[in-house]
């Protein structure tokens, strides 16, 4: 694909960074983003002021805090749980929550979780596949931790082994990065992003 036909993509989890809606702030410009990824646990409000600031669509999925969005849903953003939607080119499918832990929102156990991927499978299959997975939770043991509520998805690692995607992107783990590379592990040729804050990636 040329560099030109790719897609530049914002990310965001788990903690608002003021620097994004501040035009000195640092963030990328405005116009240089074609689409905003919530990888969930973030105010919907702010949702809807990056989608405002940027002027490019912004799908979400809900992390195991976000409490307010049937009652303020963020204006101007779209769903992504248990969806493919295509942007530009990139299919693009994702999925809510962190694992079971004390029967809080948004919160599945491994069953439910694979029933939400067997759901998508004829969708994929139609678009011919899926370039980007967008997830609250992690996979299993890819940067994951070892209590309750942070623990990845087992089937997510079936998911990345059956429709091998570019990029699969989620929040849920709190870190900090000296260099966007220590975000990132690849399994076969599958890059898995820890998007903590923000990231900026093209696709």
């Amino acid at each position: 694909m040329k560099e030109e036909n790719r897609v530049k993509i914002l990310s965001v989890a788990d903690t608002v960074c003021p620097a994004l809606l501040d035009p000195m702030g640092g963030g990328p410009p405005a116009g240089d983003i074609d689409l905003i990824l919530g990888c969930g646990d973030l105010p919907p409000e702010y949702l809807a002021s990056l989608r405002h600031r940027y002027d490019a669509p912004l799908l979400y999925v809900l992390g195991n805090h976000d409490l307010r969005y049937s009652q303020t849903p963020p204006m101007g953003c779209e769903p992504l749980h248990q969806r493919l939607v295509v942007k530009n080119g990139v299919r693009i499918i994702g999925f809510n929550g962190s694992r079971w832990y004390n029967g809080g929102v948004n919160q599945y156990i491994e069953k439910q979780m694979a029933g939400f991927i067997r759901r998508m499978r004829f969708r994929i299959w139609r678009h011919g596949g899926v370039d980007l997975v967008v997830t609250h939770a992690p996979p299993r043991f890819i940067g994951d931790a070892e209590d309750p509520c942070h623990r990845g998805f087992r089937v997510f690692l079936n998911l990345i082994d059956r429709y091998q995607p570019r990029i699969f992107i989620h929040g849920h783990i709190h870190a900090l990065f000296k260099e966007d590379s220590e975000r990132i592990t690849k399994i076969h040729s599958t890059a898995v992003v820890n998007s903590y804050g923000f990231y900026v990636f093209k696709i």
